[in-house]
């Protein structure tokens, strides 16, 4: 029989009571692992109230002993890598080198999260009067919530609550029901190291269960990744509910790769940047900018590699590319091509007719290159999110710069050139957050944020790094006197700095 997936409330596993329960498929056999227990309102608000009754003691806990847990729960991660890494290519089909990457960017957040002392240092200025001090604190906020993608089951998960409890809040977790098993030993091993109960809770759900996160009184702010519709969503309507939001969009990742660029490294890292995950990276390059006269040797070079990539189960360690998250997906996917072709675009690589022997009702899809892409056409104006890559061809820097500051996304970009000079105006002159400079894949260490600008943000504050211990605390300032025989009588003026 198949296996159903439950929740993960106050360190104990909860079955579901809902009767709603979802499929989990093997993306690469197409097949269902499991069923997903869809959590109810009331399921939620268990794992709110397991979260606000841990709150109190988990706050007050020592920085020494947060740490300790965390340090603790680092060693589990490590440990625990390769089983994670197969969880995620299991329900992702992502390759499992690829999950193994993905566990490791998310263990540099836990690294950030053990060091949680420095970042929570206050400020002490003494008498800014006469035997006035004044203190900046940094407190955390309660109950905060994550909801969480696809397409990274454990990184992202590792952005958001590491920090968060570090800083003394507790957590209730909402991962993509599509492949849920990653976060729940996430938490499983959070307990292991020695999480109080309550201060980490999983609930497995679809929209009912997103709603109420966003609406119960008891959650004082959310941190989301995904779609920039549902970011909108996610941000107006916890907003209207009074709560702080950190909500990440999608994007139109552009590369730019100048006359002057390696165009032999300009191919390799576009492939790479492409398709890799099968283009299910929400910082992953969909398009290619190329300037001038070497455009169409550069589309050869990409075209070349691009059809030697491998595809296959990501369990095969052969495989470079696994299938697609869904049926669905790779369907929708598949049709950008056909309408790129229709809307003026060259399709020089078309991976639509792929299928992977063995594995025929795998949700597989070939890579795709198009060429000469209209910026009218669908292709280039929405997120594909899959393994389609565009060209777009330009005169001019200029040129080539207008064209992707008037994208509506502007999560990252990059440049592929030697000139510094060029290099300098485009990390300036860009809109948008996180820009490589012949790094195609731009993501920030954990000790920097990552976020973008325009609709690939809805909030203020970027996630981990200092922006992430910001958006997890809130500030306090405290003025103090001690009084003096000299400080008696009655003084109605206005205070001052004396």
């Amino acid at each position: 029989m198949t296996k159903t997936i439950g929740h993960w409330i106050a360190n104990t596993p909860v079955p579901g009571g809902s009767g709603r329960t979802a499929p989990v498929h093997n993306p690469a056999t197409g097949a269902v692992s499991a069923h997903l227990a869809l959590a109810s309102t009331a399921e939620v608000d268990e794992a709110v109230a397991a979260a606000r009754a841990a709150f109190p003691g988990w706050s007050a806990a020592s920085l020494a002993r947060r740490t300790s847990v965390l340090f603790a729960y680092r060693a589990l991660l490590d440990t625990h890598r390769e089983e994670l890494a197969r969880l995620i290519s299991a329900e992702h089909g992502k390759v499992f080198s690829d999950a193994l990457g993905e566990v490791a960017r998310g263990l540099e957040i836990v690294d950030l999260a053990c060091g949680i002392p420095q970042q929570l240092k206050g400020e002490l200025s003494t008498e800014v009067s006469a035997r006035v001090d004044v203190a900046s604190i940094r407190q955390p906020l309660g109950v905060v919530a994550g909801i969480t993608p696809f397409n990274f089951p454990a990184m992202v998960p590792l952005w958001m609550f590491p920090l968060a409890i570090a800083c003394g809040n507790t957590f209730v977790l909402k991962p993509s029901e599509k492949d849920p098993s990653a976060a729940l030993l996430l938490a499983t091993l959070a307990a292991e190291a020695g999480l109080p109960e309550g201060v980490l809770n999983v609930v497995n759900g679809d929209r009912e269960s997103v709603d109420r996160l966003l609406d119960h009184p008891d959650v004082a702010a959310v941190s989301f990744v995904g779609s920039t519709p549902v970011a909108r969503h996610i941000q107006a309507r916890a907003v209207a509910n009074g709560k702080r939001v950190q909500a990440l969009g999608g994007a139109k990742n552009h590369m730019l790769v100048l006359p002057d660029a390696d165009l032999d490294f300009a191919a390799d890292s576009a492939v790479n940047a492409a398709y890799g995950s099968a283009g299910e990276r929400c910082m992953a390059v969909s398009v290619v900018v190329a300037v001038g006269a070497i455009g169409d040797t550069l589309v050869e070079r990409i075209a070349e590699r691009a059809r030697a990539v491998r595809i296959g189960p990501g369990d095969d360690p052969a495989s470079e590319m696994g299938p697609l998250i869904t049926a669905e997906h790779r369907d929708k996917v598949a049709g950008y091509v056909a309408s790129a072709r229709e809307q003026g675009a060259e399709v020089v690589v078309d991976g639509t007719g792929l299928t992977v022997d063995g594995h025929e009702d795998g949700f597989f899809l070939g890579v795709s290159l198009l060429d000469r892409v209209p910026l009218d056409a669908d292709a280039y104006r929405d997120e594909i999110f899959g393994p389609v890559l565009c060209v777009v061809r330009a005169d001019s820097y200029d040129e080539a710069l207008a064209v992707i500051n008037g994208s509506r996304w502007g999560n990252g970009t990059a440049i592929f050139t030697r000139d510094g000079g060029a290099a300098r105006r485009f990390q300036l002159e860009v809109e948008a957050g996180m820009v490589g400079v012949n790094v195609p894949v731009p993501v920030p260490v954990g000790y920097h944020s990552f976020g973008g600008w325009k609709e690939s943000l809805f909030g203020d504050h970027h996630i981990y790094g200092e922006d992430g211990v910001r958006f997890y605390t809130r500030g306090k300032v405290v003025t103090t006197r001690w009084p003096d025989p000299a400080d008696a009588g009655i003084d109605l003026g206005f205070p001052g700095n004396h």
